[in-house]
């Protein structure tokens, strides 16, 4: 290995490093710390980008969200964690509204944690959903239909987008990857960015649940800036500086309980 060779490795080391401890780089400080050009901080993220080292955000990057694997391997992880933000997430679902669930692990605890009495319109592109929904003899139930994507859970594409077509939600549960300040709420997959960004352009509002782990990260496809998030679900140990900060691009915060 050259000394070039090597001074990029240990340069990238450092850059991985304050990722983790800090949540956030910005290349115009690293510029400035490694005495050298943005554009070669720039191409130092692009690489470690393309490594799934990070997420390039404008002006820096972030680190790679965790919330990756099949909706059956996410149902299986961090289960109170989830059925807490559910028990939030649904005081605010309205009585004798029209919601749409997305596919996601914890947007199927959401499912189940509604009353059995409370009455409501739901549509969904996610069969486990669907099925959960069922079991509430208060729920009409609507399937998005299409090729079911086996690492989403849920239905995509373009006959899931005629059948999103024909709704006008009054609230949205929108599954999310990565949520972040700058970022915004983003997801892995191409296809399924764009069925949310289409199901979120149909819906009065939007609703977002997730565990403290996808703040702050980021995965590779945009949905929606904060801004469009009505409310955002989080868990009770989220920072309230953080939070503050959310509220301050117009997007509610709502904290589950720490233990039932």
């Amino acid at each position: 290995m050259n000394t070039h060779e090597m001074l990029l490795k240990e340069r990238q080391s450092i850059i991985s490093g304050k990722l983790q401890a800090k949540g956030r780089v910005l290349a115009t400080e690293l510029a400035l710390e490694f005495g050298v050009s943005e554009d070669t901080i720039r191409r130092d993220l692009r690489e470690m980008a393309a490594a799934g080292l990070c997420e390039r955000v404008y002006g820096g990057a972030l680190p790679v969200s965790p919330a990756g694997g099949s909706l059956t391997q996410r149902m299986g992880i961090a289960l109170d964690r989830k059925e807490l933000l559910a028990e939030a997430a649904v005081s605010q679902i309205a009585p004798g509204s029209t919601v749409f669930f997305d596919a996601g692990s914890t947007n199927l605890a959401i499912a189940n944690a509604l009353p059995v009495d409370l009455a409501l319109t739901a549509a969904t592109n996610a069969p486990a959903i669907a099925a959960a929904l069922i079991d509430k003899p208060g729920v009409d139930v609507i399937l998005i239909g299409g090729m079911v994507d086996r690492q989403v859970g849920g239905a995509l594409g373009a006959k899931a987008m005629r059948d999103m077509e024909q709704f006008s939600p009054d609230l949205c549960i929108l599954g999310a990857c990565g949520v972040d300040l700058e970022a915004g709420v983003t997801t892995f997959g191409f296809e399924d960015a764009e069925f949310k960004r289409f199901a979120t352009s149909k819906s009065r509002k939007v609703l977002v649940a997730a565990t403290s782990e996808k703040f702050g990260t980021a995965a590779p496809h945009s949905i929606l800036p904060i801004v469009q998030c009505e409310c955002l679900v989080v868990e009770h140990d989220a920072d309230e500086a953080l939070l503050a900060a959310f509220r301050e691009r117009g997007c509610r915060t709502v904290k589950a309980q720490k233990t039932r």
